[in-house]
């Protein structure tokens, strides 16, 4: 019988499940700041606090990478997790940014749809991370999280493309340019949400 011995280091666990709170709370902010585009600025200043909290977050777990030798899964997955939940507060830092500083104007319906979207793939990278603390116990209820999130960000895809596809149609040349740079920003934190999935998915298989 092959033993695995998963070490325990409990900070790395705190600190990923910090930052999947950090993520949830960018998204649930960008989804707000898209409903309501009057409160286009004070939401981005809220987003950027956010964004900040998760750089924050995100150079501890580096700095403690660098001081254990002994961490619960492999330094790579650690490294690689890390910088993709990172990723996806700069790209709503990002989408946020650019709403306000070319003054879009009023989103789109597909644009609250995709926020829409990448809210429920935070949710659900959330609840994989929270996962993590017994992979072993928990390798059924990660996994299933992470299919959710490739379902989420297929209808991503799916939502990127319509609105593409009818902003081009009725829109003057600048104003689809804006809105072309906001969409592909949700759109890339959609497909970081995916990324930390399969991250997940591999230290699941490692593991179990």
């Amino acid at each position: 019988m092959k033993l695995r011995f998963i070490p325990k280091e409990e900070r790395f666990f705190e600190l990923f499940q910090d930052q999947a709170k950090n993520v949830v709370k960018g998204a649930d902010l960008l989804a707000e700041l898209v409903g309501d585009h009057a409160r286009t600025d004070d939401l981005r200043r809220q987003i950027e606090e956010v964004e900040h909290e998760g750089d924050i977050t995100t150079h501890e777990i580096a700095d403690r990478l660098n001081r254990t030798f002994v961490t619960p899964f492999d330094h790579e997955d650690i490294h690689a997790l890390a910088g993709s939940m990172d990723d996806i507060l700069d790209y709503m830092e990002a989408t946020a940014d650019r709403m306000f500083l070319y003054e879009a104007g009023e989103p789109t319906p597909e644009m609250k749809s995709l926020a829409e979207v990448l809210a429920e793939a935070t949710n659900a990278l959330q609840k994989a991370v929270e996962g993590m603390t017994d992979i072993v116990k928990n390798a059924r209820r990660i996994i299933d999280h992470c299919i959710e999130i490739h379902r989420l960000e297929n209808i991503g895809d799916d939502e990127s493309r319509r609105a593409l596809a009818k902003l081009f149609k009725g829109s003057d040349a600048l104003h689809a340019l804006k809105w072309k740079e906001i969409y592909d920003h949700v759109e890339d934190a959609i497909d970081k949400c995916e990324e930390v999935a399969v991250i997940l998915e591999g230290v699941v298989v490692k593991h179990t």
